[in-house]
C-alpha cells in the first residue's frame, strides 16, 4: 500500500438515466420533418416548373415558325396554280408562242474564240530636268533653309 495509499481515490460519477421524450418534442419533430418534406417537394415542383415554361416556349416558337412557312407554301401553291404559273412555265421550259410570235432559240458556237493578247506599252524613259536640285541641294536646304553655295 505504498503509491495507492497516497493517492485519492476518485469515485466513479453515477450515469444520468436519459430524460423521457415528451410529447411536445414529438409534436415539433414531426411538425419539422413535415416542413422539410414539403420544402424539398415545393422546391422539386419549382424546378419542374421552369422545364415545362422553357418546354413551353420552345413550343410557341416552333409554332409560330411553322405557320410562317406554311403561309409561305400556301402563297407558293396559289402561285404554281394561277394562269400566270402556267403561262411562265410554257414560255420557258415548254417552248411555247402565242399565235403570231416567233420563237427563237440561241445556238452557242462550235468552237471557243481564242483571246487575243493586248501588247503592254513600254514605260516612258525619264530623263533629268536642269531645274531639278540634286540630293545635295535638297539635303542642303533641309539643314540650312537657304540655297547652298556656289
Amino acid at each position: 500500500m505504498t503509491d495507492q495509499s497516497s493517492k485519492p481515490r476518485s469515485t466513479p460519477k453515477p450515469r444520468s438515466t436519459p430524460r423521457p421524450v415528451s410529447s411536445m418534442q414529438i409534436v415539433f419533430g414531426s411538425i419539422l420533418a413535415i416542413s422539410l418534406l414539403l420544402a424539398i417537394n415545393f422546391s422539386g415542383r419549382i424546378a419542374a416548373g421552369r422545364q415545362l415554361n422553357a418546354q413551353r416556349q420552345e413550343l410557341l416558337y416552333s409554332i409560330e415558325t411553322l405557320q410562317a412557312r406554311a403561309t409561305a407554301l400556301r402563297t407558293e401553291l396559289d402561285f404554281y396554280s394561277s394562269d400566270a404559273f402556267i403561262e411562265q412555265w410554257a414560255r420557258r421550259e415548254g417552248k411555247m408562242v402565242k399565235p403570231g410570235e416567233v420563237l427563237v432559240v440561241p445556238v452557242p458556237p462550235l468552237t471557243t474564240p481564242t483571246p487575243i493578247r493586248t501588247p503592254t506599252p513600254l514605260p516612258e524613259v525619264v530623263t533629268r530636268r536642269d531645274n531639278v536640285p540634286s540630293n545635295f541641294e535638297l539635303w542642303w536646304r533641309l539643314f540650312f533653309d537657304s540655297p547652298p553655295p556656289r
